[in-house]
């Protein structure tokens, strides 16, 4: 079991920037190299939809299309803890951000390890 939560998130203008932060505290004091953790995001009236995610022993990334070029995942010095930078938001970007993780690829079906989510809104 892997508990994971957010912190970050708020109200920026088009263009601006924010910075997401997800950590997760494995009962067993580890994540598999096969896992990943990565983010989600949910705007009403829409599916939740994948971010990105990065995977916990090679450290590769994947992103969505309509993110990649803008938002950079990366591994924080402290503990279990995962970044999702975001550059050059869009008001489109406008969501409810979860933290997920799992086994890698991570799927919305597969995950059994959500956080509680963190709103990011971008005005126009």
């Amino acid at each position: 079991q892997v508990h994971v939560a957010e912190s970050g998130g708020g109200l920026v203008q088009a263009g601006g920037s924010l910075r997401l932060s997800c950590t997760a505290s494995p009962a067993s004091g580890r994540i598999l190299s096969s896992w990943a953790l990565g983010w989600f995001r949910q705007a009403p009236g829409q599916e939740r939809s994948l971010v990105g995610y990065l995977r916990w022993g090679p450290r590769t990334t994947y992103y969505a299309e309509s993110v990649r070029g803008r938002f950079t995942l990366s591994r924080d010095s402290a503990p279990f803890t995962v970044s999702l930078q975001m550059n050059d938001l869009k008001p489109e970007d406008t969501a409810v951000y979860y933290c997920a993780a799992g086994p890698a690829p991570l799927e919305a079906g597969r995950i059994r390890n959500w956080g509680q989510g963190t709103q990011v809104t971008v005005s126009s």
